[in-house]
């Protein structure tokens, strides 16, 4: 039995909180090759989770918040954003599903923030994603003001 618990998403946190990227993963699939990706992120504000896609294969992803409030952000081919939904269990808002081949971003708005991620498989690196070109590279001086209007325009 898988169980989540408050000790392992305080822990989770705790490393996402002191980590480069400001986010940590914890996986319940044992593989890659697994179809069924599972997994917990812990995310803290300021991380920045440049938009994607996952094609090739299509891939349908779900966000279920556990704990804080994170923005789930879609995005049409040109970067204008199409739909968002905070999620924030005390609001009532739990849960979103991404369809597949659909831009999208996910932004942590609380620190120690955690959502369980249900993602189809398998993984591999190589081609799990396809970055928004008209969205800024991960760690570049863009990225940090390209976030905050983000949060901007969605909260």
């Amino acid at each position: 039995m898988i169980k989540i618990t408050n000790d392992l998403l305080k822990s989770l946190s705790a490393e996402a909180s002191t980590s480069a990227r400001k986010r940590k993963n914890h996986n319940f699939h044992l593989t890659e090759s697994d179809p069924l990706q599972r997994m917990l992120n812990a995310v803290e504000p300021r991380s920045y989770i440049r938009p994607h896609k996952h094609i090739n294969p299509d891939k349908r992803e779900v966000f279920i918040i556990l704990k804080g409030r994170m923005a789930v952000v879609e995005f049409d081919d040109k970067g204008v954003i199409t739909d968002n939904i905070i999620l924030d269990a005390s609001f009532g808002n739990f849960a979103a599903e991404i369809i597949p081949s659909s831009w999208h971003t996910v932004i942590s708005l609380q620190s120690a923030s955690v959502y369980y991620e249900i993602k189809d498989g398998p993984y591999d690196p190589k081609t799990d994603k396809i970055f928004a070109d008209w969205a800024p590279d991960e760690g570049s001086p863009e990225a940090n003001n390209y976030l905050k209007s983000l949060i901007q325009k969605i909260v």
